[in-house]
């Protein structure tokens, strides 16, 4: 009789729970966590950073973004996903090693400084950081004074692989943890978008670039895999 009245009791609870409106009020089974972050490993692979580029880095800042800084450190808010548009590693590592622009009409009246990202996928999946991850670089007009760069080693979209989707699965949730301040994961075709946002800081009304990397599907791929995050896209 006593074990009828146990089982018609935790019969209750469970009914009892299961039409509770307020999700803390009633908890009989442990809340699964969040997965747990895949294993990552990150190999240095650092660029030229010195005085130079620091120094091109403040002056970009006061002329984009209005603002005189006595450091490039950055409280990250975004991360910006990319491709190089170069199929090989080394020659991608080399196009963003220097710290003066060579070449790129397209952004060179903007400043001399050279773009960079702060860490760089190969197509095996290795990924490198570049530079420190809480520093200003040169990546994505508008947003890099609160944004992480990551480029991906591919000629365009159809050149990314499943090695580096995990890879870039892998490195958001990394730096989510890293850094629980950011709140956006976008893909460097989305950039446009943010001008919507506080975070948008550009003053220059005419330097704009169309941009396709990432591009969609790689994009999607991404998210799926880092949606528990709850990171924000970019405005629709």
């Amino acid at each position: 009789m006593k074990r009828l009245l146990l089982l018609a009791t935790f019969s209750l609870t469970l009914t009892a729970c299961a039409t509770q409106t307020e999700p803390n009020q009633c908890r009989t089974q442990p809340i699964a966590p969040p997965p747990a972050a895949q294993k990552l490993k990150i190999v240095d692979k650092p660029i030229d950073f010195g005085p130079k580029r620091i120094a091109l880095t403040k002056a970009y800042i006061k002329q984009h973004y209005g603002k005189d800084v006595n450091t490039i450190a950055i409280t990250p808010r975004v991360i910006v996903l990319h491709y190089t548009a170069i199929g090989s590693l080394k020659d991608s590592y080399n196009a963003l090693k220097p710290e003066t622009l060579r070449g790129r009409k397209d952004i060179a009246k903007a400043s001399a400084l050279n773009v960079s990202a702060h860490f760089l996928v190969d197509r095996d999946g290795t990924v490198y950081r570049l530079m420190p991850d809480d520093h200003m670089a040169r990546h994505v007009i508008g947003l890099n004074y609160s944004a992480i760069g990551v480029e991906n080693v591919a000629k365009n979209a159809k050149d990314l692989t499943p090695a580096q989707v995990r890879a870039n699965i892998a490195l958001v949730k990394y730096l989510k943890r890293k850094y629980p301040t950011i709140e956006y994961l976008i893909g460097h075709h989305e950039y446009r978008k943010m001008e919507k946002t506080p975070l948008w800081l550009e003053k220059d009304k005419g330097y704009r670039t169309t941009k396709y990397d990432p591009g969609a599907t790689f994009m999607d791929e991404v998210r799926s895999g880092v949606k528990w995050l709850g990171l924000k896209e970019a405005p629709k």
